[in-house]
């Protein structure tokens, strides 16, 4: 048997690549001609070494990428001695790759310009906690910090409707070597979604592996740059997603919204227990009531408790944490968020004034927080 390097290449040509759709020499991913070195004695195998070039080191598709590349060069090296029933036992082939992109950072450096990351979480789905994590963040902007916001919601994404950014796309920028997504800025907040990238009239049919590595991609691969406040509105209850926020970033603390209804505070309690977990430990920087009651517009100085009263403020008091704000349920929030123009826009009216207040609050727990605690230690689970 007689190996030569356009052998190999004939093998390579044979094998699809799932990001391109086309064979691995048509996508230009055989780096350099490769090498075919004879047995030095006898018993000894054939040596074939070839270098694939993929896209970066997360390819999804590199594991079965690589394997499909070495059945097919043992095949084709079998076919030249001439037979092809079985892989060769007879050739050594060894598949090294390089990446376009320079690797992904290592878990704990992958937001080395964040200097505080804040974690918005409900216990119950509906609370408003995506209307709270917008508002909170233009709220900042508007304070002067330097502010990120993601969107960790996988299967139920808002942001992009919430800033009106529904049909903007992120682009690719080149950075220290790597292809980083670009947020979208508005309302002085960098911003980034998954729903950025999905039809927002189709459900997202993943699984949780699927969904984790969307987040992680999210986190570790655009460009965040300098932040005072990196702000995560997560999905409700408790799932993968929190558990890879837990594992990939050192979260300054948590912020539970909930409403008074003891419901919605019985699933506020399952929140505040995860993070309180000894293995988890992320500090809670305190609770928001949302819905705390309804103003009519024609009527704005009443109140009616239709959730009940001071649930959050019992809960805190329980809790030993503080309680940050307490946001009245008045129907231009919602009006306001569908149409893109959160109420913290405006400080002229009692909704955009309470958001800024809960900034105003955040910003003085966090500054406690970093003065009295050690950094939050990035989750070490299986």
């Amino acid at each position: 048997m007689t190996l030569y390097p356009q052998l190999i290449m004939d093998a390579l040509a044979t094998v699809t690549y799932a990001g391109t759709k086309k064979n691995l020499v048509e996508s230009g991913m055989v780096a350099d001609t490769p090498s075919v070195a004879a047995p030095a004695s006898e018993g000894e195998p054939w040596k074939v070494k070839v270098v694939l070039e993929f896209p970066r080191d997360t390819d999804p598709f590199l594991k079965s990428t690589v394997k499909a590349a070495e059945a097919a060069i043992k095949y084709y090296c079998k076919k030249e001695s001439g037979d092809s029933s079985q892989e060769s036992e007879e050739v050594s082939v060894e598949i090294v790759t390089e990446f376009k992109s320079a690797p992904r950072p290592e878990v704990g450096q992958m937001l080395p310009g964040v200097k505080n990351i804040i974690a918005v979480s409900s216990g119950k789905g509906g609370v408003g906690k995506s209307t709270v994590s917008a508002n909170l963040a233009i709220a900042l902007a508007r304070l002067g910090y330097r502010v990120g916001l993601l969107d960790t919601d996988i299967f139920g994404p808002s942001m992009p409707k919430m800033f009106n950014v529904e049909d903007e796309r992120p682009y690719a920028v080149k950075k220290d070597g790597r292809d980083l997504i670009c947020p979208i800025e508005k309302y002085g907040v960098k911003l980034l979604s998954i729903g950025f990238f999905v039809s927002p009239t189709t459900a997202t049919l993943w699984r949780g592996g699927m969904a984790t590595s969307a987040l992680k991609q999210l986190i570790a691969d655009a460009d965040w740059g300098e932040l005072d406040y990196f702000i995560l509105d997560t999905p409700p209850g408790t799932s993968d997603i929190h558990l890879t926020l837990l594992q990939t970033l050192p979260i300054t603390g948590a912020v539970i919204v909930s409403t008074p209804q003891q419901v919605a505070l019985a699933d506020a309690r399952k929140g505040i227990d995860m993070y309180r977990n000894e293995k988890v430990n992320v500090p809670i920087l305190g609770l928001i009531e949302n819905m705390a009651w309804f103003t009519p517009a024609e009527l704005p100085e009443n109140k009616y408790y239709i959730f009940g009263k001071e649930g959050c403020k019992h809960l805190a008091e329980e809790m030993n944490v503080p309680l940050l704000a307490q946001i009245p349920l008045v129907q231009s929030i919602c009006d306001n968020g569908d149409a893109g123009t959160p109420a913290a826009l405006s400080s002229d009216t009692a909704t955009g004034l309470a958001f800024i207040n809960l900034a105003q609050a955040v910003v003085t727990v966090v500054n406690r927080r970093n003065r009295e605690q050690p950094k939050t230690k990035i989750v070490g689970m299986k």
